[in-house]
């Protein structure tokens, strides 16, 4: 079926009514503002695949009716008299406990049965860190391109406190730091200094501001990032949080103070 047709639907991004009609579809004049006949999801995958996201999320009467359709592989629009006769591959993902929802009776256990044939489990992303680095590195092109910013890499010390971080929002919390980072960067690397206090711990100890360089060494974006943060907080602190003020102390543009 790769050849064929690969839909996606958020099963908790609709009210329940058009849910049924986006799944089923239904017929002209099926109900208040059905102008025109529409076929619905399971018959425009026809040959191919229909992914329910979110499956966790559909509501008791609607589970029913996926699992009618499961069992006859036909649908009948809303609206409709006659049963349509369908041949999809259908994938269904859910971030719930799903087995804690059956017991508790919220997930409707013949249904569950249905859907669980081949089951794959994806690890949250703290539970596979070895992923951290090319995700992270994949997000970084994405919005280097999209903001039209030359930004090619990350420090080593950014990058060991991404892997030190639970993530507990996964990939799609790691996509927005990542878009955080790449927004805020004035310079071609993402450093510790441009990541959240929460992921960079330095909310509670601020990098120092080295008179010499260590013996070790040091990493020179968070240095002065850290440097930069201190004096624009004490500029706005001494004018009043007036930015046209403190651009003048800092001797910079309003511009730069508001970027």
């Amino acid at each position: 079926r790769r050849t064929g047709p690969f839909l996606v639907v958020n099963c908790g991004a609709l009210p329940d009514a058009l849910m049924e009609s986006e799944l089923f579809g239904h017929e002209r004049g099926a109900f208040t503002g059905a102008i025109a006949r529409h076929s619905g999801l399971f018959r425009e995958a026809e040959g191919g695949t229909l992914l329910l996201d979110e499956v966790g999320e559909l509501p008791a009467t609607l589970q029913v009716k996926l699992l009618r359709v499961l069992q006859e592989r036909s649908v009948r629009p809303v609206g409709g008299a006659h049963e349509v006769p369908i041949d999809v591959r259908l994938l269904a993902a859910t971030n719930r406990d799903i087995e804690a929802e059956v017991a508790t009776g919220k997930f409707r256990q013949d249904l569950y049965y249905r859907l669980n044939v081949i089951r794959i489990v994806l690890p949250p992303l703290r539970e596979r860190r070895e992923d951290l680095p090319w995700l992270a590195e994949h997000f970084l092109q994405k919005f280097s391109a999209e903001m039209g910013k030359d930004v090619l890499a990350m420090t080593p010390d950014a990058l060991r406190a991404l892997e030190r971080y639970a993530f507990p929002g996964n990939v799609r919390e790691l996509e927005n730091l990542i878009e955080r980072a790449v927004a805020l960067s004035g310079g071609r690397t993402i450093g510790l200094g441009d990541l959240p206090p929460e992921v960079s711990g330095l909310a509670g100890a601020p990098t120092p501001i080295l008179a010499e360089l260590p013996p070790e060494g040091c990493d020179l974006d968070s240095v002065l990032g850290e440097l930069e943060r201190r004096l624009l907080l004490a500029a706005l602190e001494r004018t009043g949080g007036v930015r046209k003020h403190a651009a003048t102390l800092l001797g910079v543009t309003f511009r730069s103070i508001r970027y």
